[in-house]
């Protein structure tokens, strides 16, 4: 099946940094620090991550932090109930936001 989404591309994300060398190492620089060892634990950073992937519907992301959690240990279903997390908050935040199509009916109702 074609899709937008090529499995192989994955591997090339470094490629990003040949045109911007700079600004690709201050990302991975930052990136890098972000996934140490610190408030969180690397493996409950890479449950957050696998999250938002979810919620942003990354596929690239959802495949590395997926391979992440299982190499931390995570077994599947820890991942499902983050799954089921992401759906929730996602959900929820759409919800919230009917209140802002509420206040526009009142508004044009007036």
């Amino acid at each position: 099946m074609d899709t937008y989404y090529n499995p192989e591309d994955l591997a090339k994300f470094g490629t990003m940094g040949e045109e911007a060398p700079k600004l690709w190492d201050n990302f991975m620089q930052y990136y890098s620090s972000v996934f140490e060892e610190g408030a969180l634990t690397a493996r409950e950073k890479s449950l957050i991550a696998l999250a938002v992937a979810l919620a942003v519907q990354c596929p690239y992301c959802i495949d590395s932090y997926t391979q992440d959690c299982l190499s931390k240990g995570i077994d599947e279903e820890q991942m499902t109930e983050v799954a089921h997390v992401a759906c929730a908050i996602r959900g929820g935040a759409s919800l919230v936001h009917g209140v802002q199509m509420k206040n526009i009916i009142k508004k044009l109702e007036m």
